[in-house]
């Protein structure tokens, strides 16, 4: 077995920073997090109190300055304290992207007090975002459910639908586009015909690898709840029934990105399918609690997945822990920023050339929405530039991105 890699072959490029205006970093700064902590209070019944932090995180964007966070009972605090200990007394404008939203994430969590005991303890201040998005998706999770396919013989049939599902249900980002009661469902598409949308396609060698696979473990850096997550379940339940001995999944620790799936979103989004009209959709969630009575899928939520670091300073513990998977599925955009370490790398670097750290073979699974990506080829980003100048952005192209550490 060759030398495991730590970190990246290639030489960091600095950091995405938010100081350019008119780039989406700046613009999350300047309008996305306000907006998100407006609608946090918008949305939930808080005591003034925790309106009022609420409102001063908002005032401090995004010029004001970066302070520590207060002990809220957190698990997280002593971590907190080390990373944070380099931005103390910077502005917010002034310090990484990546780093910014993370924080900015976390001071909503410190706001709310989702730490500490009272009415407000572990109270989700999205929970009405997740629980809308679910109910929005429904009629297209039972088109989904009836489609799997578990009548066909050909497992790469049955399999490769599945991951373009899992692709195209990263685009129902709450952080991004948020759910207004009465809504339409948002995520019903036809997504078979938008395979010329995928600019890395990788599924073959995946069909390939997971058809050689006799028993193991396959694992999820899981990304959004709701929609998204049904369709990461579905593929999941069709791996335990073809190719996986057991699947991990491994989610948030605390409500984070607005959407992003914590245990208890899991929990609830499996009772929501068992209760559900549709008898496919009903039998999917039984089966995939079959598997988690049984320990073939087991649930995880180390505090890492919510920490600001890139993938390759992952704590030795962790790295060990996903060491033995026989294949990981790293979900979302903000995953694949954390597995680029959130820089400025040209787009045509390979992928595999960043992520080669990884303990475990890997598949990235990603709609784009941030202002970076890698392994795209020249051509491809002259033409998207010319035809769709948002097309880092609007959720409208993706990659399935395949890397083996060992090679």
């Amino acid at each position: 077995m060759s030398q495991q890699i730590l970190q990246p072959r290639l030489p960091l490029p600095p950091p995405l920073m938010m100081t350019e205006e008119g780039s989406f970093a700046n613009m999350t700064l300047l309008k996305r997090m306000p907006a998100i902590a407006q609608r946090v209070i918008a949305e939930n019944d808080f005591p003034a109190s925790i309106v009022d932090n609420l409102e001063t995180l908002i005032r401090d964007l995004p010029n004001g300055i970066v302070r520590s966070l207060k002990d809220d009972n957190g698990p997280d605090l002593a971590a907190w304290t080390t990373y944070l200990a380099p931005f103390l007394g910077k502005r917010w404008i002034d310090i990484p992207w990546l780093f910014a939203e993370l924080y900015f994430f976390r001071r909503i969590v410190e706001a709310t007090n989702y730490f500490l005991p009272g009415s407000s303890q572990g109270v989700d201040p999205y929970g009405l975002q997740k629980r809308l998005g679910l109910e929005t998706a429904m009629d297209s999770i039972r088109a989904i459910a009836a489609r799997i396919g578990y009548h066909t013989s050909d497992r790469h049939t049955r399999l490769i639908p599945l991951l373009y599902f899992s692709l195209w249900g990263n685009r129902a980002d709450l952080s991004l586009w948020p759910i207004e009661a009465g809504e339409s469902d948002r995520s019903r598409q036809e997504i078979q015909h938008e395979e010329a949308h995928i600019l890395v396609d990788d599924t073959p060698i995946i069909a390939d690898r997971i058809a050689s696979l006799d028993g193991g473990r396959i694992d999820f850096i899981v990304d959004n709840a709701g929609f998204e997550l049904v369709c990461d379940l579905c593929l999941a339940d069709f791996l335990l029934t073809t190719q996986a001995a057991e699947i991990s999944l491994h989610l948030k620790r605390y409500p984070i990105f607005v959407s992003d799936a914590t245990i208890q979103d899991l929990h609830h989004t499996l009772e929501v399918l068992a209760a559900d009209i549709d008898r496919e959709v009903r039998s999917l969630s039984l089966r995939l609690q079959d598997a988690i009575a049984s320990g073939r899928l087991r649930c995880y939520d180390d505090l890492f997945w919510t920490m600001p670091l890139p993938f390759w300073e992952m704590p030795e513990a962790l790295r060990q822990e996903l060491a033995p998977a026989s294949l990981i599925f790293v979900k979302g955009d903000a995953n694949y920023r954390r597995c680029l370490g959130n820089r400025q790398w040209d787009f045509t670097t390979p992928f595999q050339d960043i992520a080669c750290y990884f303990p475990a073979p890997l598949v990235a699974l990603r709609t784009l929405k941030s202002e970076l990506v890698a392994g795209l080829q020249p051509t491809q980003i002259k033409t998207l530039s010319a035809e769709d100048p948002q097309w880092l952005t609007n959720g409208q192209r993706g990659v399935i991105q395949f890397v083996d550490f060992a090679g």
